[in-house]
């Protein structure tokens, strides 16, 4: 079955290659360590202790699990922690996070020969996919060798629900291999029922986000951006988290005159054009300081945290267009308010929650103008919607906890139940 799986992976790359080569090259993707994503990793050895593989795929995911790793290694069960990150970006901000306390590999492409030499190398006793993640050969060869397989934070959007289920018969087996798949709320855990994982084995344990949202009123770091970009500290700063390409005229057109706006594209290859658009912002990765047009452009990566703390009113990117919203937890946890549009669908109960409890404005690109100059004019409602947004973090909290003790419970064979 294996080798059918690497056949159909070799397969759709040929197919793809006309494309998916040029992008890389222009991505800047093909810079890479490409030996890493075919299994090479260095040989992390025995251990008196069990050892906990989790994959975290990129950023989001990577700062989603900084409280479940905490618990684990102050657990007095602590298992020895790999950290497997699939991007570029995530790799580089679990090194940040994770390298003291943890080991930190690159996760593999998913081919039969890439696994082995993986799992050869790392030697997990358990393995825990973040969010979803599961991919054939990974789950069959964690099958063969008796590595119990988890899923934490588990999400599956209703979109990916439905591409998994028109491959329903191929997919079945992939998820009726996982072990304990904790999710994040009922109907997710309906959606992975439907898919193939075991009722007895799905656990209601709610979002690790919600954890990773440190509240706190200020961010090391953040007055020395604020300098070094030249930001008036006098005016008032709207920041645009994780934007996308089209976006960035629209947050351009909608700040009010005498307030200042700062980007932080999403993706790297989506920087020029944001500076092409935000004509003459001051760019971070030039070192530029000052702007005569009050426009900014945080063309790096780990800096974001620090912007959102410098920010009078926060809109997250991603929401304004055809994708499906960023994560909104870490403005809001600073005590921002924070503003989203309507294309939310990847944190739908993330913004449920956060609006039924007066914390969020939810608008549409034709009231974000007026809704970003209400809010600047009134600071009495800023601090109303941050108290009540910490209000909900708070409430919501303990989902890593209770996924640490799911895999733990793994490590001593309890199972979902335990």
């Amino acid at each position: 079955m294996g080798m059918l799986v690497d056949l159909a992976y070799l397969a759709g790359v040929t197919v793809a290659s006309p494309v998916l080569i040029p992008r890389l090259v222009l991505r800047g993707r093909h810079r890479t360590d490409w030996a890493a994503r075919f299994g090479e990793t260095r040989d992390l050895g025995s251990t008196s202790q069990p050892r906990i593989l989790i994959h975290a795929v990129s950023v989001g995911e990577v700062n989603a699990i900084k409280v479940l790793v905490r618990t684990l290694l102050e657990s007095d069960r602590a298992p020895e922690v790999v950290v497997a990150v699939t991007t570029d970006t995530g790799f580089r901000r679990a090194v940040e996070l994770y390298d003291e306390p943890c080991h930190v590999v690159r996760y593999p492409q998913d081919l039969g020969w890439s696994v082995r030499r993986f799992l050869d190398s790392v030697r997990p006793d358990v393995a825990a996919m973040v969010e979803l993640e599961l991919w054939p050969n990974f789950t069959a060869e964690c099958a063969r060798r008796g590595i119990p397989l988890a899923v934490v934070n588990g999400r599956l959007s209703s979109r990916s629900h439905r591409g998994y289920r028109r491959a329903r018969p191929f997919i079945r087996p992939m998820f009726g291999r996982v072990e304990c798949a904790g999710v994040q709320n009922q109907e997710y855990a309906s959606r992975f029922e439907d898919l193939g994982t075991p009722r007895g084995s799905i656990v209601r344990t709610g979002t690790m986000k919600w954890d990773a949202a440190i509240i706190e009123d200020s961010v090391e770091g953040a007055d020395e951006l604020a300098e070094r970009l030249g930001i008036d500290r006098a005016r008032p700063l709207v920041v645009a988290g994780s934007t996308a390409p089209d976006e960035h005229r629209l947050l351009r057109d909608s700040v009010p005159d005498g307030a200042q706006l700062l980007c932080a594209p999403r993706r790297p290859e989506w920087f020029d054009d944001a500076a092409e658009v935000l004509v003459g912002c001051a760019r971070r990765s030039r070192g530029d300081r000052g702007s005569q047009t009050g426009r900014f452009l945080l063309d790096t990566i780990g800096e974001l945290r620090m912007a959102y703390a410098l920010a009078d009113v926060v809109v997250v990117g991603r929401s304004f267009g055809s994708l499906h919203g960023s994560d909104m937890m870490e403005p809001a946890a600073l005590g921002k308010p924070v503003v989203v549009g309507p294309s939310t669908s990847d944190f739908a109960e993330t913004v449920e929650k956060l609006a039924a409890g007066g914390g969020i404005v939810v608008t549409d690109r034709d009231d974000l103008k007026h809704e970003l100059g209400a809010l600047l004019r009134d600071a009495e409602r800023r601090e109303h919607l941050a108290s009540n947004a910490r209000s909900v973090i708070r409430a919501e909290q303990g989902a890593s906890e209770r996924t640490s003790e799911l895999l733990l419970s793994l490590l001593e064979g309890g199972g979902a139940d335990a």
